[in-house]
């Protein structure tokens, strides 16, 4: 298991930098009013190497499986970083039909993240767990759908061209990934959960 640990960490290192690097060499950069084929591309990756090796490997899929769901779960805090899309929009420099659904559902699932790793990732709560590990996957496909179709929805707006360039680049071409997968090694998790019975939720709770 601690050789399949450092050997995620590193990907994730190597992925960060490669990320950082395509983005300051401008590679990502996209001046239509829409987020390129190179950004998707780099959104996919990392999760379709994830995906295929949890289904290819036992030790792998072990691993992942091993992981803290509420750690896991807590990490979406960062999420609280969608106001800066709100802010953006605000100065006319992002798309409203992207920035605000974007902004807003990053930042109810940030502002959610605590309270959901520490109360509600445990089998007595299984379904309110997968249903908002759900909903944080569905934020981010919103989201990246919304900026990739921006440009035909309001032609006449601000361009999504900036989420293509440095610092913004690095939330769809590394954050989202990484997001994607911790909510998808939640719900694997919890998919094996057994719900408690309600004994023992009345037992766990406060008399």
């Amino acid at each position: 298991m601690k050789n399949y640990a450092k050997l995620a960490t590193r990907m994730i290192v190597v992925w960060f930098i490669f990320v950082l690097s395509a983005s300051a060499l401008h590679l990502f950069e996209n001046n239509s009013n829409r987020i390129g084929i190179a950004v998707g591309i780099a959104s996919l990756t990392p999760i379709v190497v994830f995906f295929l090796g949890f289904a290819a490997s036992e030790n792998f899929r072990r691993f992942a499986l091993s992981l803290n769901p509420a750690i896991l779960t807590s990490a979406h805090v960062w999420r609280m970083i969608g106001f800066i899309f709100v802010l953006l929009e605000a100065h006319g420099i992002l798309p409203a039909i992207f920035a605000l659904p974007a902004g807003y559902g990053d930042m109810a699932i940030g502002a959610t993240a605590s309270f959901v790793a520490w109360q509600l990732a445990n089998p007595v709560h299984r379904n309110s767990f997968i249903l908002w590990q759900a909903l944080g996957i569905a934020d981010l496909v919103i989201a990246v759908t919304l900026g990739t179709t921006a440009g035909l929805i309001s032609p006449q707006g601000p361009s999504t061209a900036p989420m293509t360039m440095l610092p913004l680049s690095l939330i769809p071409t590394f954050l989202v990934p990484l997001f994607v997968i911790f909510h998808s090694i939640c719900i694997l998790q919890a998919r094996s959960w057994k719900a408690a019975p309600e004994s023992i939720h009345q037992t766990m709770s406060p008399a």
